[in-house]
């Protein structure tokens, strides 16, 4: 039997994505080792392999075959494009994508005039003005704190995640509009997926259980 290995996205998301999975059985307790310098941790008994990723790189390692299935938020998945199947939502690390700004904002938007708006998200924030608004716009890649270019007028609004929306509040910024909901997701090559099948499918069965009886809180 050959190696099923799974690029996780690092932080918060891969540790809450291994509680789920030890609830299913599967281990890697090679994980838990904070001192480690390893890349790859192996589970020898269940013939499987992980690795943390940047968030970003995730679905490139899975559309290219490097990893079977990743698991790695619906903003990331969004905004990279790539050729894979996204074949559920995990239901942890939810948020929304909007667009925020200054109350004065609202009616630019509204009145669909030509204005900068900066983001981390350059594709999402294109395809949401260009073809869902059909609305001309400037966009501003951004990698840091997008909420500083509305304060300092490098743009009119952001498009940016709000969690909880306490740091717009705190810069007297708004949500103005919301583009979509957020969560972590399970991705998958498509080649891997035809290749194993049964195994890929009664791991997305169990999660799915899992989920539905509240396991992966």
């Amino acid at each position: 039997m050959r190696y099923l290995t799974f690029a996780l996205a690092k932080g918060r998301l891969a540790k809450t994505t291994m509680a789920m999975f030890e609830k299913l059985g599967i281990t890697c307790e090679a994980m838990k080792d904070k001192e480690t310098r390893k890349l790859i941790f192996v589970n020898e008994d269940m013939k499987l392999k992980f690795f943390l990723a940047k968030a970003s790189d995730v679905p490139t390692y899975v559309e290219y075959g490097a990893a079977d299935v990743g698991v790695v938020g619906e903003d990331t998945i969004l905004e990279e494009g790539r050729n894979i199947y996204e074949v559920m939502d995990l239901g942890f690390g939810k948020c929304r994508m909007c667009v925020c700004g200054p109350e004065s904002a609202r009616e630019m938007l509204r009145s669909g005039e030509l204005i900068r708006v900066a983001s981390k998200y350059p594709g999402i924030a294109k395809d949401y003005f260009y073809n869902k608004k059909f609305q001309t716009v400037e966009i501003i890649k951004l990698n840091g704190s997008v909420e500083l270019a509305p304060i300092v007028g490098l743009s009119e609004v952001i498009v940016d995640i709000v969690e909880t929306g306490s740091t717009l509040k705190a810069n007297g910024l708004h949500v103005l509009e919301e583009i979509c909901d957020l969560s972590a997701r399970m991705v998958v090559n498509p080649v891997s997926l035809k290749m194993e099948q049964d195994r890929i499918r009664r791991l997305i069965a169990d999660l799915k259980s899992l989920t539905r009886a509240g396991g992966n809180a």
